[in-house]
């Protein structure tokens, strides 16, 4: 595909193909660093720099400062969607949840370049929620229609995405859980991949991994923790479920300067425990 040059209205700029790349990067996500940019490329950090004040000033992505002593962050805009022909809704940030973000950003390129097993495709959490919220549309208007699991031809694949959790939520909707990350592997088989920062409580904790166990597209669970704590109730909750063989738990570790709540750095989650994840996950329990 040739370059392409900006909207109208903006400063005369040409798109290049890599640039496209960065853009449907970070529509993926909420928020992205430059050390995501960077280490996507492969490149040097004012390289990174340099591409997106370029894709800033032409409009397709804009920059926030918020958190005090804090590297500001990048986000597409509606025009940078819509440039990469993406439906996905503008993101939302939600400062509680920055930090949790930005690991993800991190996960997804370590899962991008195989560290949880052979990946034909990766679907965010943003992806799979809008894509979700499509398919139940057309289902009002068409009954039937998106009922299929398996991926279309090219590997893409169908909803739903959300795991049933049992019961209706407040407005009586289906509740559902989706999870930060599903990688759908060579064979078509579902890893959902969930990073895990903080506790959640034990009830919780436990409906999240009824729902994975109970629901028959989802063939691997794999949790990513920091603390030695959470990675004792997540084998414990699976444990009195009865579903060990279905999750699998795997310790992450930043390098300097990568931790999501550092916002720095040009890296991903460390080869070595990578390697030991995609041994692990890559022949599903199912």
């Amino acid at each position: 595909m040739s370059d392409r040059r900006a909207p109208r209205g903006a400063r005369s700029t040409v798109v290049t193909e890599r640039d496209r790349e960065i853009l449907a990067f970070v529509a993926q996500h909420r928020i992205v660093l430059v050390g995501h940019v960077q280490t996507l490329l492969g490149t040097s950090g004012s390289v990174a720099y340099s591409r997106l004040r370029a894709l800033i000033s032409c409009g397709l992505l804009e920059h926030t400062q918020v958190l005090h002593k804090q590297p500001g962050w990048y986000q597409i805009t509606r025009a940078g969607l819509a440039f990469v022909g993406s439906d996905l809704p503008r993101p939302r940030i939600d400062l509680r949840c920055h930090g949790h973000d930005i690991g993800m950003a991190w996960v997804w390129l370590a899962a991008s370049r195989g560290a949880f097993g052979r990946a034909r495709h990766l679907v965010s959490e943003r992806e799979m929620r809008s894509r979700d919220a499509t398919a139940a549309a057309d289902h009002r208007r068409t009954p039937g229609a998106h009922e299929e699991l398996e991926p279309r031809a090219g590997g893409d694949p169908r909803p739903p995405f959300g795991v049933r959790l049992g019961g209706v939520g407040p407005r009586g909707q289906v509740r559902l859980h989706y999870p930060d990350l599903l990688l759908i592997g060579a064979r078509g088989e579902r890893v959902a991949i969930e990073l895990e920062l903080s506790a959640k409580g034990g009830r919780r904790l436990e409906t999240i991994l009824a729902g994975y166990g109970a629901d028959p597209s989802i063939d691997a669970v794999l949790y990513l923790v920091e603390k030695p704590q959470i990675q004792r109730a997540v084998r414990s909750a699976a444990a009195r479920l009865g579903i060990s063989d279905l999750v699998h738990i795997q310790p992450v570790a930043w390098p300097r300067g990568a931790e999501p709540g550092a916002g720095r750095g040009r890296s991903q989650v460390k080869a070595p425990r990578a390697r030991a994840a995609r041994d692990r996950v890559e022949a599903p329990a199912r």
